[in-house]
């Protein structure tokens, strides 16, 4: 489960990896549960224009990494990190349940209640990142540890975007993460609790980003892969309480 991530640290990747323009701030480094983050998705024209190529059976699908000649418009938005359901019935509702849905398990999600309807509704997205973090436990207490592309390049991962409006008419954007099984994974498999399942986020190739954003609701479950263990790196990170006891020592 992964409840922390970094955003990007600079604007080049936007335009150059993920295809929006830059955001004019690049907003807080460590993202948490219920606080903003960037995500792209399709913009709203370019969706339902998706839509209408599925019903043809045009849309792209994971193994089509052809860039076509003209992609659909994609739109940067910075919103709620922590999902919250359209079904809800309050902003203060949504906020109580956003720190438990920051992710969602792709292999449930068609029948989980929170994200069945942003599923299958195709409302999904990437959410930049550089890094995300797990909790090492092997040595019997948490260590932060940091898990990156072992080249430095940016990750793309892939999530559901939801929108909620309040009886007055306010909305509130919100995405969540979704997450494949690592239990096999060369690397994750170390990370999180011990005996119970392991999980990571479900890291999109370069070269998916657009089919993942324009395949057919039918499709989709395809792009939930983890990633190759080999092009990722773990560094366990030190934290205040660290610093405080290494000078007491």
């Amino acid at each position: 489960m992964t409840i922390r991530y970094d955003a990007l640290t600079t604007p080049d990747a936007y335009p150059d990896v993920f295809k929006v323009p830059a955001p004019a701030e690049l907003g807080e480094r460590r993202i948490k549960p219920r606080k903003p983050g960037y995500m792209i998705r399709l913009a709203p024209q370019a969706a339902m224009e998706g839509a209408a190529a599925e019903s043809a059976g045009l849309a792209a699908t994971a193994g089509d990494t052809a860039t076509p000649e003209r992609e659909r418009e994609r739109e940067l938005l910075q919103v709620q990190w922590g999902l919250v359901p359209h079904w809800v019935k309050s902003a203060s509702d949504g906020r109580l349940r956003a720190p438990k849905l920051v992710n969602a398990r792709s292999e449930t999600v068609t029948t989980s209640t929170p994200f069945r309807d942003a599923w299958l509704q195709g409302q999904r997205c990437i959410v930049p990142m550089q890094a995300f973090y797990v909790d090492d436990l092997r040595s019997g207490k948490p260590v932060a540890t940091r898990i990156a592309r072992i080249d430095g390049a940016t990750l793309g991962v892939a999530g559901l975007w939801a929108r909620w409006t309040g009886p007055d008419g306010d909305t509130l954007l919100s995405f969540t993460l979704l997450t494949v099984n690592a239990n096999s994974h060369a690397l994750l498999h170390r990370y999180g609790q011990p005996g119970s399942e392991k999980r990571m986020p479900a890291i999109l190739s370069e070269g998916t980003h657009a089919a993942w954003l324009a395949a057919p609701v039918a499709k989709a479950g395809e792009f939930m892969r983890a990633f190759a263990a080999q092009s990722l790196t773990a560094n366990p990170v030190e934290t205040k309480a660290d610093k405080v006891r290494d000078r007491l020592v």
